[in-house]
């Protein structure tokens, strides 16, 4: 059955998304490119693919090319013919697999448009560096397996982007994590302890926060404004607080959008340093700028003792469970027995991805195209359907952070998801309460969905502008990504 959003794509669509293929052979190629486009969404799921002969006329190959790419696909379960009606695409296991709903764990959400989670589906080449590290893996079998602070190749490539980012940073200094909230705990493990207080962002990213208490620390709110960053507020704070660590967003922030320039990181620094307050940086945006822009420089060149947090999720691919630390010269030990309470060690094969996509770059140039896209259209759909709706358009990130009119955003989550749309309220982000009147809206998904998405919410919006003042009980969910 053809999905609500899509019932067909046109042979000169195809044609562009699969581009240059490789043909050797050629029906192998083709297929190989399809199966890439299925899987990561661009060709949603239940889409009809164009006739035989429209394909081969608009690759210019032969007839056989093309018969032979959809027998490959079907065999290989991402598509299936409906007699009289075309070839359909599909995945290995079905609808219900096609967009995993760990995040949404609830009976019906597997029809739902999901913008609970702020991140994209793979971009082109992650099959590739999955296929190519395999070959490499059996080096490694000889051993047990366990590198608390990383592969070595892995910690080289990592510190060869901040070196390119002039940050000079040894091997030594990088500690492979599973993930960016791993790295969070551990360093949570490491540098605090039950009472210990740590000042985070609000709004922020609620699984950080939850991580960084994972010691039994108290975490107090430094506002995030709508415009940015109140440097004088937070000097405050910090002075008021006393806090051991202090854990910010400066690239992108997650959810506003923001980025802090060079400037204010000086600033920042400064109050940190005459508070005490190591600074936890997390950067797991900092490679998605979208305009080509020049980024500010590092924040710990400006504190040289704070501990960096990178991740590969948002960059590459969430299924790539892949995180690090960034430390100063002398604290490795620190961590590594914070580390091994936790775990001994991320994946080898993992690692071994890692390494081969980090040489083509921090992000890949069609992840970063392909986002721009997604931002721009959703953009455009949010000022056409919900125009009463504020935001500013962030130069990168995964999200928009809109301003409802209203404190309404609980009552408007839970009446999206009655229009089939999952999204996250803005008391989510919030450590000490309030936001209600702001929800995250990611760009991660399809550009369709997202426009489909925005109509669903326009739908939503009326019904709850409609009964203002009505108490509505919160959705009741809280993960997000």
């Amino acid at each position: 059955m053809a999905p609500p959003l899509r019932t067909s794509i046109s042979a000169t669509r195809t044609a562009a998304l699969v581009g240059d293929f490789p043909r050797s052979p050629a029906y192998t190629g083709l297929a190989d490119a399809l199966t890439l486009l299925i899987g990561d969404g661009r060709i949603t799921f239940g889409t009809r693919l164009p006739s035989e002969r429209e394909l081969t006329e608009a690759l210019g190959v032969s007839r056989t090319t093309v018969t032979r790419a959809y027998a490959a696909l079907r065999d290989n379960g991402y598509a299936e013919a409906h007699q009289g009606s075309g070839t359909f695409t599909r995945v290995p296991g079905g609808r219900e697999r096609a967009h995993d709903r760990a995040l949404l764990p609830r009976p019906g959400d597997g029809d739902a448009i999901d913008l609970n989670c702020a991140a994209a589906s793979a971009p082109p080449g992650i099959s590739a560096a999955y296929a190519e590290a395999a070959a490499d893996l059996p080096a490694y079998l000889g051993g047990h397996g366990y590198f608390p602070a990383g592969l070595p190749q892995l910690q080289q490539a990592i510190a060869r982007t901040y070196d390119a980012r002039g940050l000079p940073t040894d091997p030594g200094q990088i500690m492979v994590t599973s993930g960016a909230l791993s790295a969070a705990s551990i360093v949570a493990q490491a540098f605090t302890g039950p009472g210990d207080r740590v000042l985070v962002e609000s709004p922020v990213y609620p699984n950080a926060t939850q991580a960084l208490r994972s010691s039994g620390a108290r975490l107090a709110a430094s506002p995030v404004d709508p415009d940015g960053w109140d440097l004088d507020a937070v000097g405050a704070a910090l002075k008021h607080t006393s806090p051991r660590l202090a854990y910010l967003i400066p690239d992108f922030q997650n959810p506003t959008g923001h980025l802090m320039d060079d400037a204010q990181r000086d600033v920042y620094a400064r109050h940190l340093r005459r508070a005490g307050t190591v600074a936890v940086v997390d950067e797991a945006h900092q490679a998605l700028a979208l305009d080509g822009q020049s980024m500010p420089r590092p924040f710990a060149c400006f504190a040289p003792d704070a501990l960096t947090i990178g991740s590969a999720s948002k960059t590459f691919w969430g299924g790539l469970r892949l995180g690090w630390i960034r430390c100063p010269e002398g604290q490795m030990d620190r961590l590594t027995q914070a580390r091994v309470g936790l775990d001994l060690g991320a994946p080898v094969m993992e690692q071994l991805v890692l390494a081969r996509l980090l040489a083509d770059g921090p992000v890949l140039a069609e992840h970063i195209t392909r986002l721009r896209e997604q931002r721009d259209r959703l953009v455009a759909a949010i000022h056409t359907h919900l125009p009463d709706w504020t935001f500013r358009i962030p130069t990168g990130g995964l999200a928009l952070w809109c301003e409802l009119p209203h404190p309404t955003a609980t009552a408007l989550a839970a009446e999206a998801e009655r229009s089939r749309v999952i999204i996250a309220p803005g008391p989510v982000f919030a450590v000490g309460g309030g936001l209600d009147r702001f929800v995250r809206i990611p760009w991660g998904r399809p550009g369709d969905e997202l426009e489909e998405a925005a109509r669903r919410l326009a739908v939503a919006w009326s019904v709850v502008h409609g009964r203002q003042g009505v108490a509505e009980h919160p959705a009741g969910r809280v993960m997000v990504a």
